[in-house]
């Protein structure tokens, strides 16, 4: 009952403050910058001859973590910020203090679970990424599998994104799935001329 109540609030303070759809672009773009991070880092380890799989999970973590806490303390005082103004505007229409309401609660939820997934879903998307690495570590897989894995899953996660925007836009998960691939392929490329260059 007490867990039905809660999911009930929830919905209620999600159709209030329209987080849906915020946390919805929240979470494909920073995973997308995740993705990429990551991708980059094992490509740069792999053509500078660099493929220690402690290197590339500590770098990782590292990356995720940083990402992590950018994303948490950027979303949440850019997010308390907007709604606050917005609470404001609407007490000032209305004449009432809004902040002991519903909407009140709402809207302090909302700027809470919009820095949560700002930040969890790019360190998440790095995490998957370069989780074939860990394989490494427990000698289960080479570092060289572990990399051609890791390119697989960030192409993937990719696609998946992709996919996901289709899903929301109502248009073609292909296409949207093949763009984003093709985004990872410019910054795989990218990455591999970068390194080439400065170990000339």
């Amino acid at each position: 009952m007490k867990l039905r109540k809660i999911r009930k609030k929830v919905r209620v303070y999600f159709e209030i403050t329209g987080l849906s759809e915020i946390a919805r672009r929240y979470f494909v773009m920073n995973a997308f910058d995740g993705a990429l991070t990551m991708l980059g880092i094992i490509i740069g380890a792999f053509v500078s001859g660099v493929i220690d799989h402690m290197i590339i999970i500590s770098t990782g973590i590292a990356a995720s973590l940083a990402m992590g806490i950018s994303g948490v303390s950027g979303a949440y005082m850019t997010e308390k910020a907007e709604r606050i103004r917005d609470l404001k505007e609407l007490e000032s229409a209305l004449l009432i203090d809004l902040k002991a309401t519903k909407h009140g609660k709402a809207t302090r939820f909302a700027w809470f679970f919009a820095a949560f997934v700002d930040g969890a879903s790019p360190a998440l998307a790095a995490m998957l990424v370069i989780s074939p690495f860990f394989l490494t570590a427990y000698g289960l897989i080479s570092e060289i599998q572990a990399f051609q894995a890791s390119l697989i899953m960030a192409f993937l996660l990719l696609f998946g994104l992709g996919a996901h925007l289709a899903r929301t836009s109502d248009e073609s998960m292909w296409k949207y799935g093949i763009q984003m691939l093709i985004v990872g392929l410019i910054t795989a490329v990218a990455c591999i001329g970068i390194a080439l260059f400065l170990g000339r």
